[in-house]
Protein backbone atom coordinates (compact mmCIF):
# COMPACT_ATOMS: atom_id res chain seq x y z
CA UNK A 1 0.00 0.00 0.00
CA UNK A 2 1.64 3.04 -0.74
CA UNK A 3 2.11 6.11 1.82
CA UNK A 4 1.44 8.93 -0.93
CA UNK A 5 0.30 12.14 0.75
CA UNK A 6 -1.17 14.92 -1.28
CA UNK A 7 -2.08 18.84 -0.92
CA UNK A 8 -5.87 19.98 -1.35
CA UNK A 9 -4.01 21.77 -4.64
CA UNK A 10 -2.92 18.46 -6.21
CA UNK A 11 -6.21 16.41 -5.22
CA UNK A 12 -7.91 19.12 -7.29
CA UNK A 13 -5.63 19.06 -10.25
CA UNK A 14 -6.31 15.61 -10.14
CA UNK A 15 -9.64 15.58 -10.09
CA UNK A 16 -10.08 18.40 -12.24
CA UNK A 17 -12.10 20.11 -9.57
CA UNK A 18 -11.53 23.90 -7.38
CA UNK A 19 -9.39 23.82 -4.41
CA UNK A 20 -12.98 25.01 -2.60
CA UNK A 21 -14.95 21.87 -3.67
CA UNK A 22 -11.81 19.63 -2.37
CA UNK A 23 -11.66 21.33 0.97
CA UNK A 24 -15.74 21.40 1.22
CA UNK A 25 -15.46 17.36 0.47
CA UNK A 26 -13.04 17.76 3.70
CA UNK A 27 -15.43 19.67 5.89
CA UNK A 28 -18.45 17.84 5.33
CA UNK A 29 -16.76 14.53 5.77
CA UNK A 30 -16.65 13.00 2.48
CA UNK A 31 -12.94 13.33 1.86
CA UNK A 32 -10.65 12.20 4.86
CA UNK A 33 -7.55 14.17 5.36
CA UNK A 34 -5.29 15.38 8.29
CA UNK A 35 -4.64 18.56 9.10
CA UNK A 36 -0.66 19.73 9.56
CA UNK A 37 0.05 22.82 10.36
CA UNK A 38 -2.52 24.84 8.64
CA UNK A 39 -2.66 22.51 5.47
CA UNK A 40 -4.58 19.27 4.66
CA UNK A 41 -2.89 16.09 3.20
CA UNK A 42 -4.50 13.50 2.08
CA UNK A 43 -3.67 9.72 1.69
CA UNK A 44 -3.88 7.55 -1.53
CA UNK A 45 -5.98 5.71 0.14
CA UNK A 46 -8.67 8.17 1.35
CA UNK A 47 -8.13 9.75 -2.14
CA UNK A 48 -8.58 5.68 -3.78
CA UNK A 49 -11.92 5.78 -1.49
CA UNK A 50 -13.72 9.04 -2.96
CA UNK A 51 -12.74 7.92 -6.16
CA UNK A 52 -13.69 4.31 -5.93
CA UNK A 53 -10.33 3.11 -7.31
CA UNK A 54 -9.58 0.19 -5.96
CA UNK A 55 -6.77 -0.01 -3.78
CA UNK A 56 -4.41 -2.50 -5.61
CA UNK A 57 -2.46 -0.88 -8.03
CA UNK A 58 -2.14 -3.74 -10.70
CA UNK A 59 -5.14 -4.73 -12.94
CA UNK A 60 -6.00 -8.28 -12.63
CA UNK A 61 -7.72 -8.39 -16.20
CA UNK A 62 -8.96 -6.24 -19.01
CA UNK A 63 -11.64 -7.76 -21.54
CA UNK A 64 -12.50 -6.11 -24.84
CA UNK A 65 -15.73 -6.48 -26.69
CA UNK A 66 -15.66 -5.85 -30.47
CA UNK A 67 -18.97 -5.95 -33.14
CA UNK A 68 -17.45 -6.11 -36.47
CA UNK A 69 -20.10 -5.77 -39.58
CA UNK A 70 -19.28 -6.25 -42.63
CA UNK A 71 -21.65 -5.45 -45.41
CA UNK A 72 -21.60 -6.65 -48.98
CA UNK A 73 -20.55 -10.74 -48.41
CA UNK A 74 -21.99 -13.51 -50.18
CA UNK A 75 -22.79 -16.46 -48.32
CA UNK A 76 -19.42 -18.93 -49.42
CA UNK A 77 -17.44 -15.11 -48.48
CA UNK A 78 -19.18 -15.31 -45.48
CA UNK A 79 -17.80 -18.94 -44.81
CA UNK A 80 -14.41 -18.86 -45.20
CA UNK A 81 -14.10 -15.44 -43.38
CA UNK A 82 -16.13 -17.71 -40.64
CA UNK A 83 -13.88 -20.27 -40.61
CA UNK A 84 -10.59 -17.00 -40.91
CA UNK A 85 -11.62 -15.80 -37.76
CA UNK A 86 -12.37 -19.16 -35.57
CA UNK A 87 -8.81 -20.57 -36.94
CA UNK A 88 -7.20 -16.63 -36.15
CA UNK A 89 -8.88 -17.00 -32.84
CA UNK A 90 -7.71 -21.28 -31.78
CA UNK A 91 -4.18 -20.16 -32.42
CA UNK A 92 -1.29 -18.82 -30.91
CA UNK A 93 -3.14 -17.19 -27.73
CA UNK A 94 -3.52 -18.03 -24.04
CA UNK A 95 -5.68 -21.47 -23.50
CA UNK A 96 -6.46 -20.20 -20.06
CA UNK A 97 -7.92 -16.54 -21.72
CA UNK A 98 -9.28 -18.36 -24.88
CA UNK A 99 -11.19 -16.12 -27.13
CA UNK A 100 -14.72 -15.71 -27.77
CA UNK A 101 -16.06 -15.57 -31.20
CA UNK A 102 -19.36 -15.58 -32.67
CA UNK A 103 -20.44 -15.12 -36.52
CA UNK A 104 -24.21 -14.50 -37.65
CA UNK A 105 -24.53 -13.69 -41.22
CA UNK A 106 -28.10 -11.86 -42.64
CA UNK A 107 -28.63 -13.83 -46.08
CA UNK A 108 -31.44 -11.25 -47.11
CA UNK A 109 -28.93 -8.31 -46.24
CA UNK A 110 -25.73 -9.70 -46.77
CA UNK A 111 -24.71 -8.97 -43.89
CA UNK A 112 -21.93 -10.48 -41.50
CA UNK A 113 -21.82 -9.97 -38.06
CA UNK A 114 -18.67 -10.65 -35.80
CA UNK A 115 -18.28 -10.67 -31.95
CA UNK A 116 -15.26 -10.99 -30.31
CA UNK A 117 -14.69 -11.11 -26.57
CA UNK A 118 -11.56 -12.11 -24.86
CA UNK A 119 -8.18 -10.35 -23.89
CA UNK A 120 -7.33 -7.20 -25.62
CA UNK A 121 -4.16 -7.89 -27.32
CA UNK A 122 -5.45 -11.18 -28.55
CA UNK A 123 -8.63 -8.99 -30.03
CA UNK A 124 -6.18 -6.41 -31.42
CA UNK A 125 -4.41 -9.08 -32.91
CA UNK A 126 -7.61 -10.83 -34.69
CA UNK A 127 -8.77 -7.54 -35.68
CA UNK A 128 -5.57 -6.90 -37.53
CA UNK A 129 -5.78 -10.36 -39.08
CA UNK A 130 -9.46 -8.97 -40.26
CA UNK A 131 -9.01 -5.83 -41.46
CA UNK A 132 -5.94 -7.31 -43.20
CA UNK A 133 -8.33 -9.70 -45.05
CA UNK A 134 -11.03 -7.21 -46.02
CA UNK A 135 -8.32 -4.58 -47.00
CA UNK A 136 -6.68 -6.86 -49.48
CA UNK A 137 -7.03 -7.68 -52.82
CA UNK A 138 -7.01 -11.63 -52.03
CA UNK A 139 -10.13 -13.04 -53.31
CA UNK A 140 -11.65 -14.34 -50.16
CA UNK A 141 -14.28 -11.68 -50.06
CA UNK A 142 -16.14 -10.96 -52.67
CA UNK A 143 -17.82 -7.40 -52.79
CA UNK A 144 -21.18 -7.00 -54.86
Amino acid sequence: MSNDMYSVEQVAERLCLHVRTVRGYIRSGRLRAVRIGKQYRIARADLDALTGTPRSAAISSVEVSSVVRIEGVDRAAADRLGTLVLAGANTNHDPADPLRVQTVYDEERQRMTIMILGGATATAELLRLLDGVLDGDNGLVRRG
